[in-house]
């Protein structure tokens, strides 16, 4: 096998491309987009966001509420951000509207990373062939410099050729792949999202006329 992929194999062309690609990406990319888009990696071996459980942990918050008030929820321990951020505002009295809009705000802030990401790999996934013809030319004019040295000749015409399948195959095969990926999986998660809402807003809306009568008392 390896001596297969010997002739495909040439570290000068590859650092061109490869090199080529993460300056680009790194010259027209905020630095906490960049973090961000290489972190969104580690979530692409991750199994498909599903709000199941997460809808289960709010009934539990609502049956906690209910027999013990909802200050109890207050040493609750909330792994997901979102639930945690809209059960801190229910337990500070906030109201089923402030509790949309919260919610509205994270989901907001999230789509928006993850679109940030997904344009990283995508614009990888662009650039990625212009390197492989940079590349190309690169290895173009060592052909030409070299005309007079025919065994110099053949490893500059490698760099040539094997740029452009580099470009391809890194573009088409990886960077790519992997913007798609991101896309359907951010997605995916808002509109299982989307189902975490109404019962969030209703133990709000359940809790707001105790936080009510507690302020008028007071």
């Amino acid at each position: 096998m390896t001596a297969l992929l010997a002739p495909f194999l040439d570290p000068l062309a590859f650092a061109i491309v490869g090199g080529g690609t993460l300056a680009a990406m790194v010259l027209r990319t905020p630095a906490r987009d960049l973090a961000g888009g290489f972190a969104a990696l580690g979530s692409l071996a991750g199994a498909r966001f599903d709000a199941d459980p997460l809808l289960d942990q709010i009934a539990a918050f609502g049956r906690i509420a209910k027999r013990h008030g909802v200050m109890a929820l207050d040493r609750s321990v909330i792994a997901d951000p979102d639930i945690a951020a809209a059960v801190a505002a229910i337990v500070d009295g906030a109201t089923p509207e402030d509790v949309a809009e919260l919610l509205r705000q994270r989901r907001r802030a999230r789509t928006e990373r993850a679109v940030a990401s997904a344009e990283l790999w995508s614009g990888a996934a662009e650039t990625a062939p212009a390197m492989g013809m940079v590349g190309t030319l690169i290895g173009l004019v060592g052909m030409f410099v070299k005309m007079q040295d025919p065994a110099a000749i053949g490893a500059a015409m490698a760099v040539a050729l094997l740029a452009t399948l580099y470009g391809a195959v890194l573009a088409n095969l990886m960077l790519a792949p992997i913007a798609a990926r991101l896309r359907r999986q951010a997605r995916d998660e808002a509109i299982e999202r989307l189902r975490l809402d109404p019962p969030l807003i209703a133990l709000a809306a359940r809790e707001r006329p105790r936080g009510a009568a507690l302020m008028e008392v007071a």
